[in-house]
């Protein structure tokens, strides 16, 4: 498994979707609650995971995402609610190379559209998710403010197969499906009882998401049956932080917690779809990703400063 260490605690892990060997971590001192950040940029080589650049910030850092559409540009969510976009090949002094600054509490979400590729989503503590271009001329104004969630909105997550569709996950217990041609949410799932702090669309289903909570479970749902979860995958011991179906396989899906472990289930396997669990974490759990580049491969990163890459065979 290569390893590599953080200047502070990680919160976000991200592979690049066009180098198989570089990822992203954004980590956040203090665990957040106060201080720096720092935004690291790491190659994977046979020597080890190698650091190639890093970012320093006055505030801590919650989560990062790779541009669709130019291969070393870094987005990042900052505690001043701002997003700064990084050229990881251009001198350190041209960084960052703009500032998107309209949230008025931590930005703690990003996600990058795979079809519209200057198009990006941001969520924060103040409840809203923005919509940006990276092409829009001008001062580097939102396109629209999405508003409805009557508390903080941990996760936002583009469609894989439909370029104007988003989902959010928030605090005030629901998930949201948004299209961009209509004026508020097309769907406002009821998904648990406690904090949704994490959610994702299935990449070979557009009609599937998963879910995950405070309440430690992780849940399957069909949005074209909204009234009661598919199904409910119990093992996290905490709060669940990150689900994120696999861009492979259809039925496989990957989860992270503030138990310190790594999980992975197959839902197609009942009534145990537990498939694996690794604890090379000793502290939270909270960053997550798979490769979409080399299939199989996952990394991991957490509040002990440990950033893990490793094989699901593994």
């Amino acid at each position: 498994m290569p390893r590599a260490r953080t200047a502070f605690n990680a919160c976000s892990v991200r592979f690049s979707p066009f180098n198989p060997s570089r990822i992203a971590v954004a980590t956040a001192q203090n665990f957040g609650i106060i201080g720096n950040g720092r935004q690291h940029v790491f190659e994977m080589s046979p020597a080890g995971m190698q650091e190639l650049v890093f970012y320093d910030t006055a505030d801590g850092l919650y989560d990062c995402c790779w541009s669709e559409a130019h291969e070393n540009i870094l987005l990042t969510a900052s505690g001043d609610g701002s997003v700064r976009v990084y050229d990881v090949a251009a001198p350190p002094q041209a960084n960052p190379l703009r500032m998107f600054k309209e949230h008025t509490h931590e930005c703690c979400s990003l996600s990058a559209n795979l079809h519209r590729r200057d198009l990006f989503l941001s969520s924060a503590w103040d409840d809203s998710i923005k919509l940006w271009s990276m092409e829009a001329g001008g001062p580097p104004s939102s396109l629209r403010t999405f508003q409805g969630h009557t508390y903080c909105v941990y996760t936002v997550a583009w469609s894989p197969q439909h370029g104007d569709v988003f989902l959010s996950a928030s605090g005030d217990t629901t998930v949201r499906v948004w299209d961009l041609r209509q004026p508020g949410p097309t769907l406002t799932l009821a998904a648990h009882a406690f904090e949704v702090l994490t959610a994702d669309w299935c990449k070979y289903n557009d009609c599937l998401i998963a879910t995950g909570s405070v309440d430690k479970s992780i849940k399957v749902w069909d949005v074209r049956q909204p009234g009661r979860e598919l199904t409910v995958l119990l093992g996290h011991n905490y709060a669940v932080r990150r689900v994120l179906w696999s861009p492979h396989a259809e039925t496989l899906l990957a989860s992270c917690s503030y138990d310190m472990t790594v999980k992975l289930w197959d839902t197609a396997v009942q009534p145990r779809p537990l498939v694996k669990s690794w604890d090379h974490h000793t502290e939270f759990a909270v960053g997550l990703d798979w490769s979409m580049l080399s299939e199989g491969l996952l990394a991991s990163a957490g509040w002990d400063q440990q950033v893990v890459v490793w094989h699901q065979a593994e």
